[in-house]
């Protein structure tokens, strides 16, 4: 395979080709573009992802850091969706340890769609008992969940996640409430297209930047994750 090109940012043909494949998501069209995704959108992704991988490694070793495992495929499955568009209108890439029941385990994301660039890391679709044993160490570790918890805010992440129609009872003050009435719980930050960062390798060192910020957090849910194994 050829080698991966150092990462100098998306550029507007990037977005454009994203913007026309929503409009027109077909084979023809794409077959006919194919080379403008790869040059446009797959390349830079995977030079990203190489230029990110020494700061994730340094975060945790054990994350899958071939690109071809990292990044998500253009192809959409549509054997079980009500939606037959062929093709996704965006590409992400993320950082997380290689399992086989990935969903149970933390991990990073960076995606790029028409609207905007985004950012995050956190359980994404855990086992409920996952999410008990969060929500227990949070009421056993306040103190040091909320320095996390804080630098995350602090950073411009917010808080996101499906919340539970009824509210859990318990006695933790209101900080953490937005933390503990999740069945899924990640931090996101979303970058404006508009965004110069994004054009430019400025982007990347802004990841390798918040990424590190929220570090701390990411190690928290992934003692969680072997606690509750």
């Amino acid at each position: 395979m050829e080698a991966a090109k150092e990462f100098s940012g998306f550029s507007s043909q990037t977005i454009l080709f994203l913007k026309e494949l929503k409009a027109n998501n077909n084979r023809e069209w794409f077959n006919e573009h194919k080379q403008v995704y790869q040059e446009a959108l797959l390349q830079p992704f995977r030079s990203l992802a190489v230029m990110l991988t020494p700061a994730m490694y340094n975060i945790d070793p054990q994350f899958e850091l071939r690109p071809s495992k990292m990044l998500s495929r253009i192809y959409r499955d549509i054997r079980f969706s009500p939606n037959k568009d062929p093709y996704k209108s965006s590409m992400w890439l993320n950082f997380q340890q290689a399992a086989t029941h990935w969903e149970n385990f933390p991990g990073y994301f960076a995606e790029l769609n028409t609207e905007h660039f985004t950012i995050g890391m956190g359980l994404f679709m855990p086992k409920r008992k996952i999410m008990d044993y969060f929500r227990e160490e949070i009421d056993y570790s306040r103190d040091s969940f909320k320095e996390m918890a804080e630098k995350a805010l602090t950073a411009g992440f917010e808080v996101a996640g499906e919340t539970y129609k009824r509210p859990l009872p318990n006695t933790l003050p209101d900080f953490y409430q937005p933390w503990i009435q999740r069945k899924s719980v990640y931090v996101i930050k979303t970058i404006p297209l508009s965004d110069e960062r994004i054009y430019s390798e400025a982007i990347a060192l802004q990841l390798m930047d918040d990424f590190s910020q929220i570090a701390d957090l990411y190690h928290f849910m992934k003692e969680i994750v072997k606690e509750a194994q």
